[in-house]
């Protein structure tokens, strides 16, 4: 068969697998690409991944924060979890012509994926999202902002270009700076073709976010205050995972009561902005961030949203806001050093709000790194996604469970394992059949690639 027959056939049995887009989601779709669903259907990645039980705290950031009534807050969730399910079924099925997915419209209800490959676009529509075709695939931009990175951490004084990233909208490398010069001896330095970037004015004075944290609140060597990002466990052991700027590795911690805490077992700052705390038996890991006026809200695993998607911060100094992410893949400049892998967001935070927490839905997406600006006048922020911190420590996300029968796994065995970090492309094998990562996540029980197609593709 011809490569591109082989390549077509390819996104059309993704799109048949898939499903159109709705106004309130994505509909679910087979597991195995080329397969017909059956009845009945799968489940939608919003029914799998529980966005329709978001807790009224986060529903109502998000009504004030984005401008939606009750019912546009939880059809976007719905939206943005079924509109990734979708992205990463195409992302394997276009291959090399991938140019990233976004969101967009009040509730999310728009998925646009772009392609390099014209050829693609009419199956890409056909499963009811909208096709574009542009000049870059995102493994090309990737590795040229990869080269940017090389340079900034080899030594390389970025301070006047202190933000670059990967847009996938515009379909180019951006480089924000505050003189184009500036820009272009970056991207030079780096051996990056000027064709593949974008350079626009910069202002901002990102730094990270210290004093009085976000979140649950914690201090360290009793003095300074950070917050807690998510809790999580390494074996039998209990802690949470913060930014790295927080504290160093031997540091002690007290919690919010004053009481002895812990110690931080390990921090990386600047490169990327990640830590961990193991706590003694006084203290127990709980599946919950605090939300507004103290209210538990749910935790029930780490799946990546994508670009566009709304996101909220719970923070001790501004409470709960939201906003939507902006980039992945971001790298940013701090007075420390530069750090790279962070997502860039519109929600708003001041000083007090680093290490806090953010969450699409009910799923984790990262800690509170820095930004610029102040929730009076707004600003931008940074976070680090939960997933490569949980990865590099080796911990587990501590999650909610229950919620009804799973389902059939299908028979065990395999390389698929509880409380490994997965990206998409990434290939396991479950029951004697071998499946693809879809999205990015940490696996959690019940979530067997059988079990959940937002997640998992049958190779």
């Amino acid at each position: 068969m011809p490569p591109r027959s082989r390549h077509t056939r390819a996104v059309c049995a993704a799109a048949a697998a898939t499903g159109a887009l709705l106004l309130t989601g994505l509909t679910g779709g087979s597991a195995s690409a080329g397969t017909a669903p059956t009845a009945p259907t799968a489940p939608t990645a919003a029914e799998t991944l529980r966005t329709d039980q978001a807790p009224p705290a986060l529903l109502r950031a998000m009504q004030r924060d984005l401008g939606l009534t009750a019912d546009q807050a939880r059809h976007r969730l719905a939206n943005e979890a079924d509109a990734g399910a979708t992205a990463g079924r195409l992302r394997v099925a276009l291959g090399a012509d991938y140019a990233g997915a976004w969101v967009s419209g009040t509730d999310s209800g728009t998925l646009t994926v772009a392609t390099t490959d014209p050829a693609d676009t009419a199956a890409i529509a056909r499963q009811g999202a909208r096709a574009t075709v542009v000049r870059h695939s995102l493994s090309a931009l990737d590795a040229a902002k990869a080269r940017l990175d090389r340079v900034a951490t080899s030594g390389r004084d970025t301070s006047a270009t202190p933000v670059w990233y990967v847009d996938v909208r515009g379909n180019s490398l951006v480089v924000r700076a505050e003189r184009a010069d500036a820009a272009r001896d970056l991207l030079r330095a780096a051996g990056v073709d000027a064709s593949l970037a974008r350079v626009t004015k910069s202002v901002e004075r990102v730094r990270p976010l210290y004093d009085l944290r976000g979140g649950e609140a914690y201090y360290i060597n009793g003095s300074g205050r950070c917050s807690i990002g998510f809790p999580v466990t390494r074996g039998t052991q209990q802690g949470y995972a913060t930014a790295g700027h927080c504290g160093r590795a031997g540091a002690s911690t007290s919690g919010y009561n004053q009481v002895a805490q812990g110690t931080f077992q390990a921090s990386t700052f600047p490169g990327r902005d990640t830590a961990w705390v193991a706590t003694n038996s006084n203290w127990t890991a709980t599946p919950y961030v605090k939300g507004s006026g103290g209210q538990n809200v749910q935790v029930a695993g780490s799946t990546q949203a994508p670009v566009g998607s709304s996101v909220c911060r719970s923070g001790s100094t501004t409470g709960w806001h939201c906003g939507t992410i902006q980039q992945l893949n971001t790298s940013v400049t701090y007075p420390e050093g530069t750090i790279t892998g962070v997502t860039r967001t519109s929600v708003c935070a001041e000083p007090g709000d680093s290490g806090g927490s953010y969450i699409s839905g009910s799923q984790a997406q990262g800690v509170t790194s820095g930004g610029s600006g102040n929730c009076s006048s707004g600003g931008t922020t940074y976070f680090q996604p939960i997933n490569p911190l949980l990865q590099g420590y080796g911990l587990t996300l501590k999650t909610t469970t229950g919620g009804g029968d799973p389902g059939d796994p299908g028979e065990p065995g395999g390389t698929w394992a509880v409380g490994t970090v997965y990206q998409p492309g990434d290939t396991v094998t479950y029951g004697g059949a071998t499946y693809r990562c879809l999205q990015g996540h940490q696996a959690q029980p019940g979530w067997e690639p059988p079990n959940v197609p937002a997640l998992w593709q049958r190779a």
